[in-house]
């Protein structure tokens, strides 16, 4: 399960991005439209706001989600008993946000959904006939004006040789959404378990992004896209020493969409939050 590098602006980028979803549930990409001097801002500034105690102002608002998330409630990935080893900020347009970070954090917001539009149009256009045609409305439709859409900041802190025997930065996981839409972190660690269940490292170039399939797609198109197990492990050696910031953007299609005969987006969304326990 050979995990390739795509060159965005090749002209078979496409249909190469979506091969690599369907074999592999993965799809890495250089030459995209979002410069690696952006990240290398972002993850500066959000480094800088976890490093401070000003982030305990913004403590997650328990209805809607937004803010920030200490270590003490981190997720625990369904199936596993220990928390995982981070700390992170839910960002929604609508939500709270610091206003030093406000205007970077949601001008790329806005960039990476764009871009996330033309990757599920990429999906919808390679997809087999007997795939396209289940699906209840356009990919990039299921996501238009979604305010369920979301950008987690992470921050994984370093290593202190304390942390309970068997945590992970994050446990072995899938994502639920329709996509995630992912810029190499600043570290590495990230893993995908393969079809012979060994785990192999993501090409994390800084830069690139990775883009995987999450439940939701893979449920819409009738497992056909595989929403692959993923986690990002402990670091060892002087890298245990380092923190690791890491940005997913959750593609969320709106709680209305119909995912198939069983699920809307908002009642499997729903289920699975309640599996996560964050409900």
């Amino acid at each position: 399960m050979p995990l390739e590098t795509i060159d965005y602006l090749h002209p078979n980028a496409a249909q190469d991005f979506t091969r690599s979803l369907r074999e592999t549930g993965f799809g890495v990409l250089k030459n995209h439209p979002i410069p690696a001097e952006r990240l290398q801002s972002i993850y500066a500034n959000w480094q800088a706001f976890f490093d401070s105690e000003d982030k305990h102002n913004y403590r997650f608002n328990p209805g809607p989600q937004d803010g920030f998330f200490p270590a003490d409630v981190s997720e625990t990935a369904k199936g596993h008993k220990l928390k995982d080893l981070k700390e992170y900020y839910h960002i929604y347009p609508w939500g709270q946000i610091p206003d030093q970070l406000r205007q970077e954090i949601l001008e790329y917001y806005a960039d990476a959904n764009a871009l996330a539009a033309e990757l599920l149009d990429w999906v919808q256009e390679h997809s087999p006939i007997e795939i396209k045609t289940e699906f209840s409305q356009p990919l990039s439709q299921m996501i238009a004006n979604s305010e369920q859409t979301l950008l987690r900041v992470l921050h994984y802190p370093p290593l202190t040789g304390e942390e309970p025997e068997g945590a992970l930065r994050a446990a072995a996981h899938e994502d639920i959404n329709l996509l995630t839409v992912l810029p190499a972190a600043s570290e590495t660690g990230l893993q995908v378990l393969d079809k012979n269940q060994k785990w192999l490292d993501v090409p994390c170039d800084f830069g690139n992004l990775i883009i995987n399939t999450g439940d939701m797609l893979q449920e819409a198109s009738g497992h056909y896209f595989p929403s692959t197990t993923h986690r990002v492990v402990n670091p060892s050696g002087e890298a245990a020493k380092h923190s690791r910031i890491s940005m997913p953007l959750f593609l969320h299609p709106r709680p209305d969409v119909v995912l198939s005969e069983r699920y809307t987006a908002y009642s499997y969304l729903q289920e699975r939050l309640r599996e996560l326990g964050v409900i």
